[in-house]
């Protein structure tokens, strides 16, 4: 069971996580989601970590006010997509359709799921095209692909070569999602981050570091929409 604390009006909620190698208290708001972690030492007592927070007040709600606003998907509102702009309307179908300028929401589903699982699939598609590109390129088999919705990371490569991607890659720029599966591929020559690796990234999307930066810098912005909400 997760353990919070709540400190402060209106309250600021907190979750607590107990290591048993931390030799102190750690704080960490998610760039993500803005969410709040504690991690005590193990025997770290929940008196002691009341008073670190309403130490930390002061920080904690201006770090919070810094976070972009959380946006549910729902008829009325626009999403970029593959660098176009849809606007959102409801419609008694029992799919997301997608039309120029507009995606189509069913009525009878919540519509932050059904939107992510359309994005989902579309997804599914353009980056497995673009792997297949780059391993190609590179003269490498591809492994397996999967998409999920992690917080810390857009992509990730493993011993075995399978590649992981973030679907919300599709939210940003082209040219975004085009870097991250060059990094990710590049991965299957270098399992590292050495001059060697970023040659090989440069090699298959040379102009790749304008759209490095646009991750780093605008990254947080692409959780702001929340498909979980009801």
């Amino acid at each position: 069971m997760t353990e919070t604390l709540e400190i402060g009006l209106p309250p600021i909620r907190v979750s607590l996580r107990r290591h048993p190698r931390a030799k102190r208290m750690t704080l960490r708001v998610s760039a993500a989601d803005g969410t709040i972690r504690l991690t005590l030492p193990k025997r770290g007592s929940l008196r002691a970590a009341q008073r670190f927070l309403l130490e930390q007040e002061d920080w904690l709600r201006a770090q919070s006010a810094k976070m972009p606003t959380r946006i549910a998907i729902e008829a009325g509102i626009s999403i970029a997509l593959e660098g176009e702009v849809f606007f959102l309307e409801s419609h008694h179908g029992s799919r997301v359709t997608f039309a120029p300028e507009r995606i189509f929401l069913p009525h009878s589903r919540p519509a932050g799921a059904a939107l992510a699982a359309a994005i989902k699939a579309r997804a599914r598609v353009v980056i497995t095209k673009l792997v297949q590109q780059d391993c190609a390129a590179l003269g490498k088999p591809m492994g397996k692909i999967s998409l999920r919705d992690p917080r810390s990371r857009w992509g990730s490569c493993n011993s075995e070569g399978n590649l992981m991607f973030s679907w919300r890659l599709l939210l940003a720029p082209p040219e975004v999602l085009r870097y991250v599966v060059a990094h990710e591929v590049a991965h299957l020559s270098e399992m590292n981050h050495s001059s060697r690796f970023w040659a090989e990234v440069a090699g298959l999307m040379p102009d790749f570091e304008p759209p490095r930066a646009w991750l780093v810098q605008n990254g947080a912005q692409l959780h702001r929409f929340d498909f979980k909400a009801p």
